[in-house]
């Protein structure tokens, strides 16, 4: 099956007592067990560590990235937080891709520094600068690609080659273009981290997260992490979340197409600094983008002249679009993150890895070509 049929058919199978065609909602605290000598006899016993409903978005994400196993978790956040709970240890150092979602740099600096942490974020984009990152006791590598906010591109083959010479797992955001468009562990990745909030749920409707691993024990250490923590997905958001992915690859071909028409309108706007997305040829690792996934997603970013300033009169006059912290619905967002996503970003690093101060990020996501306004 490709693609288009596997995201529909992927891990579901007819409710064997009803013949529902749609996973039920098992909203069950509690499974009870045929006896204590068949204990987990049919697989379940609290739904804090596994649910019949989730297990079937895990057995369709897993099928559709590749992987051996996957988890999902309550948020997109709880999916990172358990890659790094399960790999890092006080004392331990970790390798992050210098642009990064904000949430994530927060977590990382503010959160497991305190527990002796040490993080290095480096331009994952060169390779050689990663290899020259690693220390003695680095133990994880987590690269978002493309990158939130600036689009950045990692090479994920090029860094995983890396990981694996040291003996490294590799964990790849892969949120901005879904394993429709890209899929690392095809390109020796060994972890894939979503926040299922975004195009796989496609409605703004939840908030979740998944972890998909190449290999059993690397999925079952995260599993572990997931059941200790008790940040499990529940079954109502994994039931939505199901019947979000059945459109992923019409939802996504569509906001792509209209990313790469907004893209071309604003390349060429006076009020326009710059334009970045990585569809158009003048986007600095076009190459990249053409050769590691298939197709270049609804995400882009463009800087107006003027600064903060002009960014700020930007927000308060948009028309169609919503500000709003998300992307991958079918409505259209736009985004400050200077002043929203990446707040918590220092000043002196959100210029050093290029989140400028007028930079704004958009979603082009409607089902129909948006109108364009004048910036």
């Amino acid at each position: 099956m490709r693609f288009t049929t596997r995201q529909i058919h992927e891990g579901v199978e007819p409710d064997p007592i009803t013949g529902s065609i749609l996973t039920p909602i098992y909203q069950s605290t509690t499974f009870v067990q045929s006896s204590v000598d068949e204990y987990l006899d049919k697989g379940y016993s609290y739904s804090r560590s596994g649910n019949p409903t989730v297990r079937v978005l895990e057995n369709k994400l897993t099928a559709l990235e590749g992987g051996a196993d996957c988890s999902c978790f309550g948020t997109g956040m709880s999916a990172i937080n358990a890659v790094m709970m399960a790999f890092l240890n006080a004392g331990d150092h970790a390798i992050v891709s210098d642009v990064v979602y904000g949430g994530t740099y927060r977590l990382s600096t503010k959160i497991y520094s305190r527990f002796g942490v040490e993080f290095s974020f480096v331009d994952t984009s060169d390779a050689a600068a990663v290899r020259a990152a690693v220390k003695d006791n680095t133990r994880l590598i987590i690269t978002e690609t493309p990158a939130n906010p600036t689009l950045k591109l990692t090479d994920i083959a090029a860094v995983s080659e890396v990981a694996r010479e040291f003996g490294i797992p590799h964990a790849v955001d892969n949120t901005f273009l879904t394993p429709y468009y890209q899929r690392p562990l095809e390109l020796n990745a060994d972890i894939v981290v979503h926040s299922t909030t975004k195009y796989f749920d496609g409605h703004n409707a939840t908030v979740g997260g998944a972890v998909i691993s190449a290999t059993q024990e690397l999925a079952d250490k995260v599993r572990y992490i997931m059941n200790a923590t008790g940040t499990i997905m529940s079954p109502q958001v994994a039931f939505y979340t199901l019947q979000g992915i059945k459109t992923l690859s019409v939802r996504v071909d569509r906001q792509s197409q209209n990313a790469m028409a907004v893209a071309e309108f604003l390349e060429s706007h006076d009020k326009v600094e710059q334009v970045s997305y990585p569809g158009l040829k003048s986007f600095p690792q076009y190459e990249l983008a053409c050769s590691q996934a298939d197709g270049f997603g609804a995400m882009i970013w463009f800087e107006v002249k003027g600064g903060l300033t002009a960014g700020k009169q930007l927000m308060d006059n948009i028309e169609l679009w919503s500000l709003a912290e998300n992307l991958g619905s079918v409505e259209s967002l736009i985004t400050h993150p200077v002043t929203m996503t990446h707040s918590d970003v220092e000043e002196a690093e959100r210029k050093r890895v290029g989140i400028l101060d007028g930079l704004v990020p958009v979603s082009y996501t409607h089902l129909t070509l948006p109108t364009i306004y004048s910036v």
